[in-house]
């Protein structure tokens, strides 16, 4: 059970540390509009990502049967993850390119999330297996292991956007890099778990 809830907090730091449009988002509506309007656009994930997360289930629930689908799927994982891994190790820093938009915090989130393929590419390949061996050992876990990962996943960026509130620096300063390089090391490690996992369903090893 405990190792579900790390996997949870690694994996929702990750997401919630790591560049992309959600995380500039984030940053440009706290800069323009205030830490609310930056929290409003961290909370987005919860709300989109429960479609998500049932149809990935439904399909991992459909494919459990077919162990080679499985393997391939957690390879795939495993690349994903090796990929944020490498992104986060290569961190410099985040540049924002900022233009003065409208307010509407929420509703941008929303649509910023849910039209970012990062998401749907996550739950299938990474989110629905884990929470399919959480399930073999019992609903207790999948549920800790949701709630550590959006605990870690909406609070990484709502502390981020509490930092950039009181400076403007904080993205492009050693402790966000330091950060971002040390979840990269975590996520490799983790991909060579998926790929060991991805080769024994294919009976490779």
């Amino acid at each position: 059970m405990l190792s579900f809830i790390a996997l949870g907090t690694v994996l929702g730091l990750s997401a919630g540390f790591a560049p992309g449009p959600l995380l500039t988002l984030v940053i440009s509506e706290t800069l323009q509009h205030g830490l609310r309007s930056g929290i409003r656009v961290a909370i987005a994930p919860i709300i989109t990502d429960l479609p998500i997360i049932g149809l990935t289930m439904y399909l991992a629930s459909r494919m459990a049967q077919f162990h080679q689908i499985l393997g391939v799927i957690s390879l795939l994982g495993g690349c994903l993850l090796l990929y944020m891994g490498y992104q986060g190790m290569r961190t410099r820093g985040v540049k924002l390119n900022l233009k003065q938009q409208r307010a509407g915090s929420l509703g941008k989130g929303i649509l910023a999330n849910a039209l970012s393929p990062h998401p749907y590419l996550f739950w299938l390949s990474v989110g629905a297996p884990i929470i399919t061996q959480a399930m073999e050992v019992g609903t207790s876990s999948a549920i800790l292991f949701l709630i550590s990962f959006y605990l870690l996943l909406v609070g990484s960026k709502t502390l981020l956007s509490l930092m950039v509130a009181r400076s403007k620096t904080f993205l492009s300063g050693n402790q966000y890099i330091y950060i971002m390089r040390s979840l990269g090391v975590v996520l490799t490690a983790l991909a060579f778990t998926l790929f060991r996992d991805g080769m024994a369903l294919l009976q490779l090893v």
